[in-house]
Formats: structure tokens, sequence, C-alpha cells
């Protein structure tokens, strides 16, 4: 019983692995180092993806799984079929033109996992945010836009999660284009206005900017926020 169980597991993590490196591979391909996906090259490989995809349709996170363990499966959930969806109405200028029985993109109950359906917007808001206090969430799934944080050329993992979105986070904090900083004046990006209470849980919105940002920012400076860029993050 021990040997079946034992060889149980070493299969879903060899399986797991593999389903994760494809992910890894494909975004490793199409993403370059800025974050803008070349989804004309993407939809040539489009039956990678499903097989991922069909990877998540068939798998659950585990109870025993480490908090870095599921953040990295759920956002690569989100992340994956995020470009699916894109995929799927290519060519298109914004994930805003997506529309599906009067749902837009992130209320279209698709992305499958663990043969059961769910929105981006159920992933993000009621599992990620809702289960978990980490404001790097936001780096982390990506809505296919110009303002949104820099999608990462790389799949998250439980050994990476951490790491990488604290680099994702540095990087989005300090780009010009999607947030300007000054130590006297700061204009932000929509999410820190939209997402404020998941920035200010262990002090003020300053004090988040201030373990990221290049420039020292004073306590009093001036906040405003900037109009989001919904265009397509692509080349």
């Amino acid at each position: 019983m021990r040997k079946i169980f034992l060889i149980v597991c070493i299969t879903f993590f060899t399986n797991t692995f593999s389903q994760t490196s494809t992910l890894n591979s494909l975004l490793k391909k199409h993403v370059d180092t800025k974050g803008n996906v070349n989804y004309k090259a993407f939809k040539k490989d489009e039956t990678k993806l499903d097989s991922y995809l069909e990877y998540l349709n068939t798998t659950s996170p585990k109870k025993n799984w480490s908090a870095s363990k599921t953040k990295a499966f759920w956002v690569n959930a989100y992340n994956a079929y995020t470009i699916k969806l894109i995929l799927d109405n290519y060519p298109l200028k914004s994930i805003l033109k997506i529309k599906k029985k009067g749902k837009d993109a992130w209320n279209i109950p698709f992305a499958k996992v663990g043969g059961k359906a769910y929105t981006l917007n159920h992933i993000e808001h009621e599992i990620l945010r809702k289960d978990f206090n980490d404001p790097k969430i936001h780096v982390g799934v990506n809505c296919a836009s110009g303002s949104c944080p820099q999608l990462g050329n790389f799949a998250f993992s439980e050994a990476n999660y951490t790491t990488k979105t604290k680099e994702l986070m540095k990087k989005f904090i300090n780009d010009p284009t999607r947030n300007k900083i000054s130590g006297k004046k700061v204009q932000l990006s929509k999410i820190f206005e939209w997402f404020k209470g998941d920035f200010t849980k262990k002090g003020s919105l300053i004090d988040f900017l201030n373990k990221y940002s290049n420039t020292k920012i004073d306590k009093n400076a001036k906040i405003s926020f900037l109009e989001y860029n919904w265009s397509l993050n692509g080349k």
C-alpha cells in the first residue's frame, strides 16, 4: 500500500512539474523581458497551451500544499486562461472588447480547474485575494493590458513565487510608464486606488511603495492616480 501511495505521489509530482515546465517554456518563448506578448506566434503553439489547460481541468490544489505552491498554481491558471481568452478572440485591440452573453472577460465562467468552471474574477478575488494576505498577487495575475504590471516570461512555482513577485513588484513600481515617482509627488497606477486596502494592511500606501521604490518618497507626498491603459499588451 505504501509503495502504491509513493508511486501515485511521484507520478503527480512529475506531471505537475512537467505541465508547469510547458507553461514556462511557452511564456519564455512568446513574452519578452518587458512583458509584451507575441500573440500571433503564441497562436501557433495553442495546442501546447491547451495541454496545460487540460492539466488544470484535472487538478485541484491540495490542502497540504504550501501557500506559495497554492498561489503559484492559481496565478498560473489565471494567466494561462487569460492568454487563452485573448487567443480565442485574436486579433483584438483590448481585452475590454471581449463579451459573451453580456458578460465581460472577467465574468465569463470558462476557466476550468479541477473539473469546475471559474471566472477570472473568482480566481483573483474569491481565492487569491480572499485566502491570502499578499498584495504581490497584483503583480502576479495579468489582465493583458498596457497598464497592468508586466507579465513575467516564466511560470510561477512554489520555489520562485516569493522571489519573482518581489522582482515584479519592484519593476512595476519603478516603471515610469506605469508609476511616476518623486520624493514629494507620486502618480500611481489605478491598481493602487482600486485595491488600496490590500496595500495598506501593514502601514500607509507610501510605506508600501518605499519597500520597493528606488526613490525615497516623503510620507506626506501628494498622491494622484494615472489613467489606465487597456490596450492589449501585445507586440
